[in-house]
């Protein structure tokens, strides 16, 4: 192997990322220890000849004993790119080699310990590098960050004619990274974990800054429409839109929320054009329902084709709320499809909710979804009824989908006698489509998400007075209530189960259980009016005051004292795809205060607001759901 001199690999760190020790050969290491593990995600690498460790403190103790350093790899189980990793590299037994004889090597499901994914991947974009899924990370045995990437293909790779290394080249050259510099290697780390540090926080609380008036959600909702698309719906930076497009609900309620508050036909042009667009396109699963993750570009039609559970409980509630503005028989349709995709896909036997389905299947993304036109002629053996299907789903043209398959998008105003006729239509080709391979479903239950299910079921069946809904929601509630809560309103996070073993609730909750969970009971409080769902709202609230709440500076940490300690603790408060914790968190306490009169609420949501107030001030779109919250704080329906 060439030799990279020394006062080069620094900055070829920053590249590859990475530091070990190296083993006597004849060394033993432990075998993989993945096969008891509960996640599907964990599960599928139990076989892999890289020797993972589940994260803990036993893993993180063995990397300290034996003196090596550490290989983080985080996933989750419907992410392609995590598939392709894991076929091409951790199958391969050179990778494996390398990788047991140098490295404790820790394999994390994203979803199960977010704060672990969290910290890493703020880690990564502190080093100035994008993050994304496989997060491949290289750590001391300590925790600290080295430096990483994403997905390494396991050869080099020429790309335009540059040489793109491979995950075996970046292993090679992390071992002699560490065997030529293992001090510089130790400061580089500490100088990583203080970077990841101070981007954490975030300078909370550096600044002091007035709580934003009313005025500010003004603001805040033109600074979105300024990022509305206005061709194709929803938001991103203009004026050519490009790159990836997300849903982003916490957008679509707070421009919803001030529709209430202070409609126009702007606001109203803006929800309408981008709910439009997004239920017409191919991120919206026209035959069986609910919601891709998101676009991969502008228009809405080429998916990233997993199904998240998150996803579609957000835009349930977003559509609702829609619907009960503008009953739309479009919004309706929504509603009724991923209802129906919840109960047939991912509603467990419990009535609680699985986590996700696959992007993939037979290796293949996207493969489960897609159309040839023989495919559809096949399916559809009518001829006028074939020539509607290309009609109405876009197959009348050019493919749409890696030049030879179809995505189904919705193109064409549907005639009103032809309603009927589309939806047995529908219903066929969905037939068809589930003999086909199917995309694998992880079955995890996580409270968080299963809180946001409730809150979508609950607005969803409130929008459309479907009594059924409600109850579903209510079912969900229950076993959650039963299953994941403990005596002093304690959450877990997960409910799983590892082979051969019943399910059973692990990982202490993190503040997203008790916010999203809490979010749900108050939209069943007020559907049903039911005071068992806003008791046991302040029951779990109070619990999470007494666990989360940092008293010393304001807002509430994602973790508690029963999760692994690391060298920094999370504080999350940005909204992405969700609303982080803390805005959550300030939503409910707002709520609770309306609904309750307790002071102590109201005093909390403002110290909150208060300690976030220079974030605010500094990048309100970022904070939407803390900006909401303003709103909320400010309406006429106060306690009397």
């Amino acid at each position: 192997m060439n030799r990279c001199p020394l006062h080069q690999w620094p900055a070829a760190l920053l590249i590859f990322g990475g530091l070990a020790s190296a083993l006597a050969a004849d060394d033993e290491p432990a075998a993989n220890r993945l096969g008891r593990e509960s996640s599907p995600y964990l599960l599928a690498h139990a076989r892999n000849p890289v020797h993972w460790q589940p994260w803990g403190p036993a893993a993180l103790a063995r990397a300290k004993a034996e003196n090596k350093l550490i290989f983080l790899s985080s996933g989750y189980h419907a992410c392609h790119w995590c598939h392709v990793m894991e076929r091409e590299s951790f199958t391969n037994p050179k990778v494996a080699e390398l990788l047991n004889a140098h490295f404790v090597c820790i394999k994390v499901d994203r979803e199960e310990r977010p704060d672990v994914d969290h910290v890493y991947l703020t880690a990564l974009n502190a080093m100035g590098q994008n993050g994304g899924w496989p997060l491949s990370m290289f750590l001391t045995s300590d925790g600290k960050p080295i430096a990483g990437g994403t997905y390494w293909p396991t050869e080099d790779r020429d790309v335009d004619g540059q040489t793109i290394p491979g995950f075996l080249t970046v292993l090679k050259t992390v071992i002699e990274f560490q065997q030529q510099a293992p001090d510089d290697i130790r400061r580089t780390a500490a100088l990583r974990a203080e970077q990841t540090r101070r981007a954490l926080a975030l300078d909370i609380n550096l600044t002091k800054a007035a709580v934003p008036s009313r005025e500010s959600v003004t603001a805040v909702r033109e600074a979105l429409l300024d990022k509305f698309d206005p061709e194709h719906g929803g938001f991103g930076r203009p004026p050519q839109f490009t790159g990836p497009k997300f849903p982003r609900p916490p957008y679509l309620m707070l421009l919803l929320d001030e529709l209430q508050h202070a409609p126009s036909e702007e606001l109203r042009r803006a929800i309408h054009k981008s709910l439009t667009a997004m239920a017409q396109g191919g991120i919206y699963d026209q035959l069986g329902g609910g919601f891709h993750r998101y676009s991969t570009e502008r228009t809405w039609t080429v998916p990233h084709f997993e199904k998240m559970l998150y996803d579609n409980a957000q835009l349930l509630e977003v559509y609702a709320a829609a619907y009960r503005d503008t009953p739309d028989p479009l919004y309706r349709q929504v509603l009724d499809q991923t209802v129906e995709f919840l109960a047939r896909e991912l509603t467990t036997p419990d009535g609680v909710f699985a986590s996700s389905l696959d992007a993939d299947t037979e290796h293949e993304e996207g493969r489960y979804y897609v159309w040839t036109k023989d495919e559809l002629a096949a399916a559809v053996t009518d001829p006028a009824d074939l020539a509607l299907v290309q009609r109405q789903f876009g197959t009348d043209g050019p493919p749409n989908f890696e030049e030879r398959r179809y995505i189904l998008v919705r193109r064409n105003p549907l005639d009103d006698g032809d309603a009927p006729r589309l939806e047995r239509i529908r219903i066929t080709l969905l037939a068809a489509r589930e003999r086909r391979p199917r995309p694998s479903v992880d079955t995890k239950v996580l409270t968080s998400w299963n809180g946001l299910t409730i809150a979508g079921l609950a607005s969803a069946g409130q929008a459309l007075k479907d009594a059924a809904l409600i109850a579903r929601a209510e079912r969900a509630a229950d076993f959650l209530l039963k299953t994941v809560k403990t005596d002093d309103g304690r959450l877990f996070h997960v409910y799983a189960a590892a082979p051969g073993e019943p399910a059973r609730p692990q990982v202490p909750g993190y503040l997203d259980d008790s916010t999203h969970l809490v979010h749900g009971l108050l939209a069943l409080h007020d559907t049903t009016g039911q005071e068992r769902w806003l008791a046991s709202a302040r029951e779990l609230t109070d619990a999470m005051i007494a666990r989360f709440h940092d008293e010393q500076a304001g807002g509430f940490f994602f973790t508690t004292a029963d999760h692994d300690a690391m060298f920094v603790r999370l504080k999350d408060q940005h909204d992405g795809v969700q609303l982080s914790g803390n805005s959550q968190a300030v939503l409910n306490l707002i709520r609770l205060w309306k609904k309750t009169g307790d002071e102590r609420y109201r005093e909390l949501a403002n110290r909150t607001l208060n300690t976030f107030a220079a974030s605010m001030e500094a990048d309100p779109v970022g904070l939407t759901g803390m900006v909401r919250a303003i709103g909320l704080l400010h309406r006429d329906d106060q306690p009397k």
